[in-house]
């Protein structure tokens, strides 16, 4: 189906303007200049509870001006004001459900079987995209036919919307995937739907990092390729996974590069450890310096 307009969409709650309650992105022709149809972008939200952010997730989706989309939102059967929400943009959505699931992996790959787009990804209902995202994803895909997997620069958000920087995101392989930890910033990332029929979904035994598992497979089979533009944004807030159980998620993240091959005595392993306890309470403009500054340390 095509984007809606803004028009098209119930009015935005009394008091919020800007990015994606009155500004929409460029709409796109039907076709691509030489003709040929865009490819279908699918894109699966996960959600459980993130009533009060949901709404502008949602909007930021359908607002991209893009002739060939699919959404799909799962929830787990939210007990907040998502179900309201969800029942508003249904008109708008290729599909939704609420019920609950396993968690957020099995949500995922419950909501990808149902996808039938050639461009696959998914965004957490706390985290936007940016304006025209799509558009310029498509056309990369498009133009170069051997990337498996394509991820861009990524925002960090508040509760308000407000930018505090942006995530420490650098082009990398799947070795320093694996032994760096170097994280694709998961909002703005996007793969082929081939990618998908090689290496498979989610693991849905992960509850923190099933998309840095996911990335490190994807990057054993496929090309990646880095784009240095802003296409999502990553909100931080305190009830967030991410942010709420964060020790948790940096002990997940080790044992899934354990599972690919790093070592508890490479010297990686000590940096990562180190790093984490001293960097994590750091303004994310300071984080990235910081990373990126260590990454050149290690590679020279």
């Amino acid at each position: 189906m095509s984007s809606p307009r803004l028009a098209d969409l119930p009015p935005p709650p009394a008091g919020r303007t800007g990015w994606p309650w009155t500004t929409e992105s460029a709409l796109l022709p039907e076709r691509r200049a030489d003709g040929s149809p865009w490819p279908r972008v699918s894109i699966v939200t996960p959600s459980y509870n993130q009533g009060p952010f949901l709404e502008e997730t949602i909007r930021s989706v359908l607002l991209q001006g893009y002739p060939n989309l699919e959404y799909i939102v799962m929830d787990g059967g939210s007990t907040d004001e998502s179900v309201g929400v969800l029942r508003r943009y249904g008109p708008w959505l290729a599909h939704w459900v609420s019920r609950p699931d396993s968690g957020q992996a099995d949500a995922i790959n419950k909501g990808l079987r149902q996808t039938s787009g050639r461009i696959l990804a998914y965004l957490n209902s706390d985290d936007l995209y940016l304006p025209n995202a799509l558009a310029t994803v498509a056309e990369y895909f498009v133009t170069n036919t051997e990337v498996g997997l394509l991820y861009g620069e990524c925002q960090v958000i508040d509760t308000k919307s407000h930018v505090l920087g942006r995530l420490p995101i650098q082009p990398t392989t799947v070795e320093q995937m694996i032994h760096q930890g170097n994280y694709l910033p998961q909002p703005a990332t996007f793969w082929r739907s081939r990618v998908t029929e090689k290496v498979g979904l989610f693991d849905a035994s992960l509850q923190f990092v099933m998309d840095f598992d996911y990335f490190i497979r994807i990057a054993c089979e496929f090309p990646l390729a880095y784009l240095p533009i802003p296409l999502a944004a990553f909100r931080r807030h305190q009830v967030s996974k991410t942010v709420s159980q964060e020790e948790k998620h940096w002990r997940e993240a080790l044992l899934v590069s354990e599972r690919y091959g790093m070592k508890p005595w490479t010297p990686w392993y000590w940096i990562r450890r180190v790093r984490h306890h001293a960097l994590r309470h750091l303004p994310p403009g300071l984080q990235s310096w910081i990373h990126r500054r260590l990454g050149r340390v290690m590679e020279g």
